[in-house]
């Protein structure tokens, strides 16, 4: 059977009417979720597609990836753009995300290759996501792209940020 635009329809005429209740709309917590959910997928994707290992080498990569990060990042060692105690910022170049980031890496850091994927890829989730993301959902990330647990992720930043020099 077939209906014809404005006439009754006896297809629908024992169906009521779908209506959205109350208690079925989503929540802050539910769209923080599906953000944490993407952040997590995005993680995994760079981890099949440039690892196992995410190396120095392969964050380059993945920092070139449209695909992963959305817009263009550049690296700066340099700490005038950190505030004391931070070992890197990612900062736009103009009001317009899509332009490009500079992140500033403390300078300490340049010669630690090995560290340099822990600090990135805790500010990837902030260039992709902009100001809706949050601390966790940046551990997430970098714990997943890295194959580790959050909470070992987390304890090397921590380890990572200790490290440094003192008011700097």
């Amino acid at each position: 059977m077939s209906c014809t635009p404005g006439k009754p329809c006896s297809c629908k005429s024992n169906t009521p009417a779908l209506q959205p209740q109350e208690d079925q709309r989503p929540t802050a917590e539910d769209g923080h979720r599906a953000l944490q959910d993407h952040v997590l997928e995005r993680a995994r994707i760079a981890r099949a597609r440039y690892g196992p290992e995410i190396d120095y080498d392969a964050m380059m990569k993945i920092l070139d990836d449209r695909a992963l990060v959305r817009f263009p990042v550049g690296l700066r060692f340099d700490s005038g753009g950190l505030v004391p105690g931070e070992f890197a910022h990612a900062e736009p170049l103009d009001e317009r995300a899509s332009t490009g980031f500079c992140m500033f890496i403390h300078p300490d850091l340049q010669a630690r290759r090995d560290l340099l994927p822990f600090v990135i890829s805790y500010y990837l989730p902030a260039v992709n996501y902009g100001d809706i993301i949050e601390c966790e959902d940046c551990e997430v990330f970098g714990a997943a792209l890295l194959g580790m647990e959050v909470d070992a992720y987390y304890e090397k930043l921590c380890e990572i940020a200790d490290g440094l020099p003192v008011g700097e």
